[in-house]
Parts: C-alpha cells; structure tokens; sequence
C-alpha cells in the first residue's frame, strides 16, 4: 500500500468539526473496513481474514465500523443512502477501540495488519473523534474519498 494515499477517511458529525484529528493516513481505516465488510463474501485478503478473527472469535461487534459509504453521492438514490449512514457516536467510539485492542493484543492479527502498521493507531484516534462527538450529544458518519 502507498506511503501517501489520496484515500481518506472522512468522520463528519452533527456538531461540527471534532478538535482532534487523525495524526496519519486515514486510508488505513479505508483499507480495513473496506477488507472488513468484504468478508462476508469471502475475501481471502489477509485484513478480511483478521476481521473475522475479530468478529467471530474474539466477538468484538464490528457493525459501526462498517457503516460507511463512498462520500461522492452521484444520484438521489446515492444521496439517500448517504443520509442513513448517520450512527451513534459512542457505538462507534466503542467499536474502534474495541478492534484496536484486539489487534494490539493478538500477535496473528498484528501479523494479518501488517501492512497497515499504524492502524490501532488510527482506530484510536477515531475513537477519541466519536468520544467527543458522543459528548455533543451528536450523530456520526463515515465516509470515504478515494
């Protein structure tokens, strides 16, 4: 994957812009979710087979992580779904915590992430986002831009 990406995470929400932000490459996230949610079809990519491990063995509910969608609505229809993206920030704060702690703490899923070695990293700073988005009281979404 490229040292710098054109892919970004995009974390919006109803309060306006969070005072913390991502410290690195956001397209990690993009890349994982991405791998993630391409599980269920039976990816063979190593992050789709880390993501089981995290959903199916260690149980870490991975649902507001893959609640995503491409930022670029090209139709109403795209437009729409954008709109039902939006999604409780401390169930999203939860989750990104929750997976980075289980591939810090699982040396096959660091290995399975290796090509994203930051990615806890990234997943925390997510975190402390939706933390202080839930602390507004406020709706979050992810989005990503390629």
């Amino acid at each position: 994957m490229p040292e710098t990406s054109q892919t970004v995470l995009v974390f919006e929400t109803t309060a306006g812009d969070p005072p913390i932000e991502f410290l690195g490459d956001s397209s990690d996230i993009v890349y994982f979710i991405s791998m993630a949610h391409s599980e269920r079809y039976g990816a063979d990519h190593p992050l789709a087979k880390a993501s089981s491990i995290i959903k199916r063995r260690l149980r870490v509910p991975m649902g507001p992580l893959l609640n995503f969608g491409d930022a670029a609505a090209e139709n109403a229809v795209e437009e729409e779904l954008l709109g039902r993206l939006w999604q409780d920030a401390t169930d999203l704060a939860e989750c990104a915590r929750s997976v980075a702690s289980a591939i810090d703490s699982d040396e096959e899923l660091r290995e399975m992430t290796s090509a994203l070695p930051e990615l806890p990293e990234r997943l925390r700073e997510l975190a402390a986002m939706a933390d202080w988005a839930g602390e507004q009281d406020a709706q979050v979404r992810l989005t990503f831009v390629l």
